[in-house]
């Protein structure tokens, strides 16, 4: 079950980078949650409850390296500090460069954004909507690999500005 949730974990992070470049953001401490997520039509528990169970079994350099690439576990979800320089680039760096993945935007029609994305062990489409530049969800469709058999997953990502302040959270760089 955790590789499965690893996986998706990777799908979400996937997602962002496209859907942070669709229009300008607001700079500052976001929240993104997840919701029906999905293995092969089978629902997974509640995201709060997996993250809760993440952080009781990781070891302290896990912690400390999701930290150092600007990913906090906190709230109802993962916390991410955008900084302006990064909201106002093209490129916004929410998942890690050396991960090999790669996004496209398919079609831009009025605040939805589709793209599809491809990754060593992963790939898929989805729909990014902006309901303003403190606000946007994600739905992801894609196969993954993350136990040596390919599997089907889907989730949806609701993104929430926090504040301007990033606090304890550090950019990515």
């Amino acid at each position: 079950m955790n590789a499965r949730l690893l996986g998706l974990a990777m799908v979400v992070g996937l997602t962002l980078p496209v859907a942070a470049q669709a229009q300008m953001l607001a700079p500052g401490l976001w929240e993104l949650t997840t919701s029906n997520m999905k293995v092969d039509n089978q629902n997974l528990p509640d995201l709060s409850l997996i993250l809760g169970q993440l952080k009781q079994q990781m070891t302290p350099e896990q912690r400390a390296m999701l930290e150092k690439q600007g990913i906090t576990m906190a709230g109802k979800g993962v916390q991410v500090c955008l900084t302006p320089a990064q909201v106002a680039s093209d490129t916004i760096p929410l998942t890690d460069p050396q991960s090999g993945c790669k996004q496209e935007v398919t079609d831009k029609t009025g605040n939805q954004w589709k793209f599809r994305f491809s990754c060593p062990k992963a790939q898929g489409t989805g729909v990014a909507t902006f309901q303003s530049q403190k606000a946007f969800t994600t739905t992801v469709n894609g196969t993954f690999n993350a136990t040596g058999v390919q599997q089907n997953g889907s989730l949806d990502t609701q993104a929430q500005w926090l504040g301007n302040d990033c606090g304890t959270v550090k950019p990515r760089a």
